[in-house]
């Protein structure tokens, strides 16, 4: 009876063991703009699948998008005052 040997990394490998190798294999994927990001240990127990990450990463995108138009908005008048013309183009 053979026995099974242990799986470990080896310091090399010769090419002939690893395959044949298939050009392109991923390529539709990254033209996809496929991203795997690798969450640190506290972050991905706060979440059970990828489908409640992606919940609230667009829950704090639209939160951010909010809180940056009240800003657009408010800064408006700011901005002209600052130039010194009052908000009138110079010259006229």
């Amino acid at each position: 009876m053979k026995t099974a040997k242990k799986e470990e990394m080896r310091k090399e490998y010769k090419r002939e063991v690893l395959g044949k190798g298939i050009r392109g294999k991923y390529y539709e994927d990254y033209k996809k703009g496929t991203n795997l990001v690798l969450l640190s240990p506290d972050v991905a127990a706060a979440f059970p699948d990828d489908a409640s990450v992606n919940e609230a990463l667009r829950n704090l995108m639209k939160i951010a998008r909010q809180s940056t138009s009240l800003t657009k908005r408010s800064t408006g008048s700011r901005l002209a005052s600052r130039s010194g013309c009052g908000g009138w183009a110079k010259g006229k």
